[in-house]
């Protein structure tokens, strides 16, 4: 029986055939698969080289300072950028439709670890968004946004066309989404939920939801955010900052201040590759959120925009490999995880202009990280399995 808006077929996966339009075709049926997107895998490997050679000149000065050893954080970043390519490569030969047969259980794996977190997590700057794995810490919204990609990609392939309508089109993502952001305000993580509210109205867009719900949805959520977030003392604090973050540049502005001096001082060149002063344990987090400061220190305006190209190539690549995918779910899950890619650049550099008040988003391939740097590249690698089934590359 179906529970409102969500259907009993979300708790079973059933292979179907072409003719039911889900856009899956059956095994017996399925033409040979082709050779990954080369110009995607190779835009992808040079981006990852380039934040290898960042973490590199990011993070000596703090690894020597912390722990005696000035290529720590980089040889654990090299160990997790060449698992990480084997995750990739790995991912890219699985077919499509099994990603498909496992959303649903690797959202209610998500949600629970959500839920789990403010209980048994790692706190670190007044925040519990980590569970320590020994090896390295890892936040499950990282596991929540690919989840929230492949989850509303078979659920707008089972709707289908009531997709348009209030109850099938709006309700069950509403809910979805409400769950998640609700569990990580909890942490708190407000990055992470701005994301994840981003990527859930990026892929009902793409599934067909009529302008109109944005409208009523937006406004609601803005109504939600000028009356739950001046509760939040976190919230209010970095939003003061982010106002005159030279008012506070000895206390809560400083990492954005030194942020600023880092940008400003690199110029149109740079001060050189791994000549930035700022890193000299001036710049919190210098290797990690904030490492795209180093970057602008060190290669000035020219480089920056550069890697900036970099990574808008690269998106635009995915939402090609999108529009030529076999399959409408392979469509979805391609253009849910290029704009996710394009969201995390986008607000990651917000944060380090101070365009925005700053939150914990990382630069994908760039910041350090163990989980996230292999979810970014298994992300990566569903997006090359997808293209595997495009007929002309």
């Amino acid at each position: 029986m179906a529970v409102y808006g969500f259907p009993e077929e979300m708790l079973q996966y059933r292979p179907e055939t072409e003719s039911e339009n889900t856009g899956l075709l059956k095994d017996h049926s399925a033409p040979r698969r082709g050779s990954m997107d080369l110009p995607f895998l190779g835009m992808t490997l040079v981006i990852l080289l380039i934040g290898l050679i960042m973490v590199l000149s990011a993070s000596f000065a703090r690894s020597y300072y912390e722990s005696g050893n000035a290529t720590y954080v980089f040889v654990r970043q090299l160990i997790f950028s060449v698992s990480g390519i084997a995750l990739m490569l790995i991912a890219s030969r699985v077919k499509v439709s099994t990603f498909r047969k496992f959303s649903f259980w690797l959202l209610a794996f998500s949600i629970v670890l959500l839920a789990i977190v403010p209980v048994i997590g790692v706190e670190s700057g007044g925040a519990k968004r980590w569970i320590d794995l020994k090896i390295t810490n890892f936040q499950p919204s990282e596991i929540a946004k690919l989840a929230l990609v492949l989850a509303f990609s078979s659920m707008i392939c089972l709707y289908k066309d009531k997709m348009k309508t209030f109850r099938y089109g709006v309700v069950p993502f509403v809910v979805v989404i409400a769950i998640m952001v609700g569990l990580l305000i909890l942490e708190p993580h407000l990055s992470a939920s701005v994301i994840i509210l981003g990527l859930g109205a990026v892929m009902m867009f793409a599934g067909g939801t009529k302008i109109r719900w944005f409208v009523v949805v937006g406004i609601a959520v803005c109504l939600a955010v000028v009356l739950i977030l001046p509760n939040f003392d976190y919230a209010r604090e970095r939003i003061d900052v982010w106002r005159d973050p030279l008012a506070e540049k000895l206390d809560g502005g400083w990492q954005i201040v030194q942020s600023l001096y880092a940008v400003g001082s690199g110029g149109l060149l740079g001060l050189g590759l791994g000549q930035g002063r700022q890193k000299y344990l001036y710049l919190p987090e210098e290797h990690n959120d904030f490492i795209f400061a180093v970057v602008g220190e060190e290669l000035g305006f020219i480089g920056a925009v550069l890697i900036l190209a970099l990574f808008a190539l690269l998106i635009i690549r995915g939402f090609w490999i999108a529009m030529h995918a076999r399959d409408r779910f392979g469509s979805l899950v391609a253009t849910g995880l290029s704009a996710l890619l394009a969201l995390q650049v986008f607000l990651n550099v917000a944060v380090v202009t101070n365009l925005i008040p700053c939150t914990g988003i990382s630069l994908p391939f760039f910041s350090s990280g163990g989980t996230a740097l292999w979810l970014q590249m298994l992300e990566m690698g569903i997006i090359l399995s997808i293209s595997r089934d495009i007929k002309d590359k």
